[in-house]
């Protein structure tokens, strides 16, 4: 719970993150959120499929793909996704020919970046003794 002058709430869960992607991409991110991370496409209401882009969910997992005029990568900033059996995906991007960049620096954690189609920076996790 968070409280602060006599208000109180609690955060539940994050709904979904929303990456940037460039006009017309769209079937670039059904291949790699797709086809390759084998999530599934949502049908987005019809007032906000008029703005382009494209919606997936996986596990617990919600990635929203907006589209922006002026798009830049994001090569920093990143969501940072919670996997179990995290050397299986690592196979499955590497088998797409996929970048994994193992980094053991985050604290009981294992953990992999990689990129989607687009170059937008994606972390992989698995807490330590989770591993198959």
């Amino acid at each position: 719970m968070t409280e602060r002058a006599g208000d109180s709430f609690n955060f539940a869960r994050l709904h979904h993150v929303q990456l940037a992607i460039p006009p017309g991409t769209e079937d670039k991110c059904r291949r790699f959120w797709g086809d390759i991370l084998g999530m599934t496409e949502l049908e987005k209401p019809a007032v906000l499929a008029a703005r382009g882009g494209c919606w997936f969910r996986g596990g617990g997992l919600e990635v929203h793909l907006g589209v922006e005029k002026d798009f830049t990568p994001a090569r920093k900033a990143h969501p940072g996704i919670l996997v179990e059996n995290l050397r299986s995906l690592a196979a499955r991007l590497e088998s797409a020919e996929m970048q994994v960049i193992w980094d053991g620096e985050f604290p009981g954690h294992e953990r992999f970046y990689s990129y989607d189609l687009l170059g937008n920076r994606l972390e992989f996790m698995e807490p330590h003794g989770r591993q198959e």
